[in-house]
């Protein structure tokens, strides 16, 4: 039988001229969005020079589109000229620029050309020609400036034009999605039309169900064929801190998959928010964790601090304005100092010879998450989203720098396939996954039944057999977790794992969700049970791998625990991969912290290594076939990159 190959992990370059894209997103302090009108050469300047000297190398600008288009047939001339000044100053700093053409939303407001009228944005003929007509304007007067390096089309559109109506009423198929992909295409051909030859992309955030669960209109699997690169923007707010830090990287994970460069469009913070400390710390995390999850570029939200308290969006949405890396003085916040210290993480890379080194871990996505499948409740999307989310910072924390396999592109085997806290796949998915364990897979799955009462219980044809169990449920009944705290205790050899020891996970969830699975063993190994005898994971050996039922959503429950991370899946992951034979190269062997390979072209190995604790550690690293490597000092939520010995 053939060896499993590793799976590749996608973070794909976007083609920029030699830049790395790093910056910022820009607003001169004078004005804000309003800054056309009062545009100060001498403060651009002193503003483009500061990112410059930080090692920033790109702006995304924006054509404030009441200010630019006043009517429906002319732009305004001295503003297309002050922008075309904006342009040469760039270049002079030596930075590029993206500038983005529908501004109609910004910082918590949305920003109408006086002439719309509440005209739809989409369906509306005249209005989608008034729009394609001023791109095509902007791009004729701009697209030779060497500045230029890309396009967006608009600044987070579902915000300002909505949906384009997209259904609510469990019918996704219907025209609104249709609308908001037929609008991206025809200002994505104006771009070319006037001969834009940059990169483009759309600039909604990438909100898109494939990311979220909730269908928005926006659907990334219809945008991303038109579209040069994904944006995805990022302002979650999460209940854990390890959550907090890895949501970015779940959404450039979700969204390499289809084959676009994955660029960190916006990201950030405001100062009135969180301590300088804790700025830098997240800004130090979604830097490294988006790196390592295929991200190839990143603009943080944005260049400056303002001083405009009387003026909308600030006015009434004061916050917004501290969102900068510098202050309004112009002096550098600690969040462009982590921007200047990653910058020489990246020449010391050279990331565009770089590669994600491969993998043996595979978590796949159900397709519950963003598929069409009819009668199906969104609001169970929720949970598969947020059991995506923490099996991902659960192999991370295990060092297993998971691959995420999309149920829709198909299931490919490999050595250890991780199927978190699912109640649906489809029947050709389950099938898929037998065959992958006859191939020599261990495939982990982990039971659900949902956190919503619609057609409650496990979505899986012939789960008995594929497991080697016999379910004990009573039809439209579950079985509840009543204990607070869930422990198993280890009867036989798992990994690792074995008799004596025990795992413990907090038990969260929905009174739907919050359930287990009843089973008894008929040709399966249990080798734990819970603490009231009942077996909590299972073995089944098939073909030249294996099946492994938990019994338990353990991630479903962590997903729907505050403060949590790193819970006891962390253990029960490294504990698979050690059964499977999955373990990667490098592993740190602290839940606290972990490693992740990339590998240059010449040969040179690196692992960057991450720390998630709130306290220094110092972690030791374990190599297969060169022993320990010394030990790595982290700062609190601290990173280091360290050189690997090369391949023997």
């Amino acid at each position: 039988m053939s060896p499993l190959l590793p799976l590749v992990r996608p973070a794909v370059q976007l083609p920029t001229g030699g830049l790395t894209l790093l910056g910022a997103n820009f607003w001169s302090r004078q004005g804000g969005p309003l800054m056309w009108r009062t545009f100060d050469e001498s403060l651009v300047r002193e503003e483009l020079g500061v990112l410059a000297e930080h090692g920033l190398d790109l702006t995304r600008s924006f054509f404030y589109w009441p200010d630019f288009h006043p009517v429906p047939d002319r732009v305004d001339e001295e503003l297309c000229a002050r922008f075309g000044r904006f342009l040469d100053l760039h270049t002079e700093a030596g930075l590029g620029t993206i500038p983005t053409f529908i501004v109609g939303h910004m910082s918590g407001e949305n920003w109408d050309p006086v002439w719309r009228n509440g005209r739809d944005l989409y369906r509306d003929v005249w209005m989608v020609d008034r729009q394609a007509w001023f791109i095509r304007e902007m791009v004729r007067r701009f697209q030779r400036h060497e500045a230029v390096v890309g396009w967006l089309i608009s600044n987070e559109m579902p915000l300002y034009g909505g949906s384009g109506g997209a259904p609510t009423s469990g019918d996704t198929t219907g025209p609104g999605h249709e609308a908001v992909t037929a609008w991206a295409g025809l200002m994505v051909q104006a771009v070319r039309a006037a001969g834009g030859v940059q990169p483009v992309s759309i600039g909604d955030g990438a909100w898109g169900r494939e990311v979220t669960g909730s269908d928005n209109g926006f659907r990334i699997r219809d945008l991303s064929p038109l579209v040069d690169w994904l944006g995805p923007h990022n302002y979650h707010m999460t209940d854990d801190a390890i959550r907090q830090h890895f949501v970015p990287a779940m959404h450039a994970e979700l969204l390499a998959r289809f084959g676009r460069p994955v660029v960190m469009e916006e990201f950030g913070l405001s100062s009135d928010f969180v301590s300088d400390e804790g700025a830098a710390d997240y800004y130090r995390q979604v830097l490294h964790t988006t790196l390592l999850a295929g991200a190839t570029g990143w603009i943080a939200w944005n260049n400056t601090d303002f001083d405009l308290p009387d003026q909308d969006p600030y006015r009434h949405h004061p916050f917004e304005m501290h969102f900068g890396i510098t202050t309004s003085e112009g002096r550098p916040k600690p969040q462009l100092l982590e921007l200047q210290r990653f910058r020489e993480l990246l020449d010391k890379l050279d990331l565009p010879s770089c590669r994600r080194a491969p993998t043996n871990t595979g978590i796949v996505v159900s397709s519950y998450l963003e598929a069409d499948h009819p009668f199906v409740t969104e609001a169970d999307a929720a949970a598969v989203r947020d059991s995506l989310l923490q099996s991902y910072i659960s192999a991370r924390l295990a060092d297993l720098a998971p691959a995420i396999l999309h149920e829709l592109d198909g299931v490919p085997a490999a050595k250890l396939l991780l199927v978190p806290s699912v109640k649906a796949l489809t029947a050709p998915a389950w099938r898929a996954l037998a065959e992958a364990a006859e191939a020599g897979s261990t495939v982990l799955i982990t039971y659900s039944s949902g956190e919503t009462p619609v057609q409650r219980g496990p979505w899986w044809p012939g789960l008995d057999k594929l497991a080697g169990v016999r379910k004990l449920l009573r039809y439209g009944l579950t079985e509840p977790v009543t204990d607070p705290v869930v422990t198993w205790h280890f009867t036989e050899h798992f990994g690792d794992l074995g008799p004596g020891d025990s795992l413990t996970f907090a038990a969260g969830g929905t009174p739907d969700g919050r359930c287990m699975l009843p089973v008894e063993p008929v040709d399966a190994r249990v080798v734990a049970r819970d603490s009231h005898d009942r077996p909590a994971l299972l073995e089944r050996v098939v073909g030249a791998g294996r099946i492994v039922l938990a019994t338990y959503p353990v991630e479903y429950f962590a997903a729907r625990t505050p403060r949590v991370n790193p819970d006891a899946t962390v253990r029960l992951y490294r504990a698979a991969a050690e059964l499977a034979g999955a373990l990667p190269d490098v592993v740190i062997d602290d839940p606290n912290a972990f490693a992740d390979i990339i590998e240059h072209a010449d040969g040179r190995r690196f692992a960057l290594v991450v720390s998630e604790s709130p306290e220094a550690l110092k972690v030791g690293l374990r190599t297969r076939g060169s022993g320990e490597i010394e030990p790595v000092s982290l700062e609190p939520y601290g990173v280091e990159l360290v050189s690997l010995p090369a391949r023997s």
